[in-house]
């Protein structure tokens, strides 16, 4: 990478992280992209700022092969992010790459929790108070894992029954109503913490890690897994947790945007997608709950 292309990137990476709130994980990838970009340009002989629409579908085609639509997709995202930015700031009088074609990623279902199972999970499963805190919680707020690992002991108002995220997606905080199987599950793993000789402070992180600083979302995501497996659900992952969480809401009559508070989505199309429901359960709640849903007498 060039001087000028590797200043770029880092003041770009910034620029994410700063004004735009960017999740580590999406600077990470996106980093990841634009370093393998700027390497074929210089191969090329081209940089960030002298490379034109050919170059980009050249890259596009080479890193594409054999990668999955949606891995094509993120590249597309990073690159035209990028050359908005170079546009918007005047390195560049127009971008060259708002011309790419986005890659049709096919939209899978996520893994949803069958109800029983997610009973069985938590309440049949031998674990430890942490672990059990972490997979009450995330069942029981649809947090994501990144907004668990950043939970303080007083991100959670046991009193209130409520959650505090202060670092949501983009940067955005919420409040959201968290259970009392969760809240016990808590107040037991903050018990064991005081039983050990700790003295608990609200600052604290809630989740700890083997070195007793704060649990990372990777050993959280291994935690989970772990779960699941002594529950007979291979690969449990926290957004499965998460993707249950709304389901079964939504499943049980709640509302669709209550669900997009609760779960932090900016659009209601995102929580459309991500909260699937069966046919048969929605035909449930609309027969117990719309007055002319079921003629009198008919049993159907």
């Amino acid at each position: 990478m060039g001087s000028s292309d590797a200043v770029l990137l880092a003041d770009f990476l910034r620029y994410l992280d700063v004004e735009r709130g960017r999740s580590e994980h999406t600077r990470r990838a996106y980093g990841r992209t634009l370093q393998r970009l700027s390497d074929v340009l210089h191969g090329r002989a081209r940089s960030f700022l002298d490379a034109r629409r050919v170059d980009l579908r050249a890259f596009l085609f080479d890193s594409g092969r054999g990668r999955s639509g949606a891995t094509v997709a993120r590249h597309i995202s990073a690159i035209r992010t990028f050359y908005r930015w170079l546009e918007r700031l005047g390195h560049v009088e127009a971008s060259v790459a708002e011309a790419l074609q986005s890659a049709k990623v096919g939209q899978r279902l996520p893994h949803v929790l069958a109800e029983v199972r997610a009973q069985r999970l938590l309440d049949e499963v031998p674990l430890e108070p942490q672990d059990r805190a972490l997979l009450e919680l995330l069942y029981g707020t649809g947090l994501r894992v990144g907004e668990a690992s950043a939970l303080d002991i007083g991100d959670v108002d046991r009193a209130e029954g409520l959650v505090h995220v202060r670092f949501g997606k983009g940067g955005k905080a919420r409040k959201v109503p968290v259970g009392g199987h969760a809240v016990q599950a808590v107040e037991a793993w903050l018990a064991c913490r005081v039983d050990q000789g700790v003295v608990i402070d609200s600052d604290q992180p809630l989740f700890l890690n083997a070195r007793s600083t704060r649990m990372q979302p990777r050993t959280m995501r291994r935690r989970v897994e772990a779960a699941g497996q002594l529950a007979g659900v291979h690969g449990l992952h926290p957004h499965a947790l998460r993707h249950s969480f709304a389901t079964h809401l939504l499943e049980r009559g709640a509302d669709l945007r209550g669900i997009q508070e609760m779960l932090g989505h900016a659009s209601l199309a995102t929580t459309q997608r991500y909260t699937h429901v069966s046919v048969e359960a929605l035909l449930a709640t609309y027969r117990s709950s719309h007055p002319h849903a079921v003629v009198p007498g008919d049993d159907d």
